[in-house]
């Protein structure tokens, strides 16, 4: 059975969290549906079963039936605690957003060194859950989770000296830099994964025979010399390399605006 707010007639909901409180009041006694809440179930019992199914079998995969089946439940029986497959997706978005490590609002830090805490660890989470990206943009991130993360970036990045209306622009520069190299990264490391070889051994046979193309040999050619200037003889010291000057190149820029600013 699906259920949608498109097929009950209701224009579709912004986000689970934004629902009506007592549509979610009546779901919460059963309501809307006859007989006793099954045994055993709750919502993050739910939400921490589809994060692992996401993490093992990716979104493309991901079903309604195969998370029941992966809980040993009926699939109407999810149906008591959410009531759309998105409300589910966009709770687990959150409950990954709960992983990171914030620092808290008078650490006395410097910026800079929260700045990149923070980068490495929304990196780390974009390439811990390769699912985690497509969410990131179909979802208005309000969850208590996501919302604690964006009130600490906002907080690190209003020590810069910026003026107030180049705040967000900061935050952009940074985190969508961010999520891009991390959604790379998280597709690299699982197509490596699907391969049964290491990162190392894929990166060798690829350049190996791309350099056997006509066509490719002179900017692939180019492309490795850069790659050997920079350093790095492991693909992961090399990703990590990229990262971290790309990083220090934001937060320089930074502090440029900042200081044109006070000028």
């Amino acid at each position: 059975m699906v259920r949608s707010d498109r097929r009950s007639g209701k224009a579709p909901r912004p986000s689970v969290w934004l629902a009506d409180r007592d549509r979610d009041r009546d779901q919460e006694r059963g309501g809307r549906r006859g007989g006793g809440r099954p045994s055993g179930l709750d919502r993050d019992r739910i939400t921490e079963a589809t994060v692992r199914l996401l993490d093992a079998e990716g979104l493309e995969k991901f079903s309604m039936r195969r998370l029941a089946a992966a809980l040993d439940v009926t699939a109407m029986s999810v149906y008591w605690y959410v009531d759309t497959k998105d409300d589910l997706l966009e709770l687990a978005l959150d409950r990954a957003f709960g992983e990171l490590a914030l620092p808290g609002p008078d650490t006395g830090e410097d910026w800079r060194d929260e700045l990149r805490a923070l980068a490495r660890a929304y990196r780390a989470l974009l390439v811990r859950h390769p699912w985690l990206p497509a969410l990131v943009g179909r979802f208005p991130n309000v969850g208590p989770h996501a919302l604690r993360f964006s009130g600490a970036v906002q907080r690190v990045l209003g020590r810069t000296g910026l003026p107030g209306h180049e705040v967000t622009g900061a935050i952009a520069a940074v985190f969508q830099f961010v999520y891009g190299h991390g959604t790379v990264e998280g597709h690299f490391r699982a197509r490596v994964a699907s391969t049964g070889l290491t990162p190392d051994e894929y990166h060798h046979r690829a350049m190996t025979e791309v350099l056997k193309a006509p066509d490719a040999s002179d900017v692939i050619g180019r492309s490795a010399r850069i790659m050997e200037a920079r350093g790095g003889d492991t693909v992961e010291e090399m990703l990590e390399r990229d990262f971290t000057f790309a990083l220090d190149l934001l937060i320089a820029g930074i502090e440029a605006m900042a200081a044109r600013g006070r000028a």
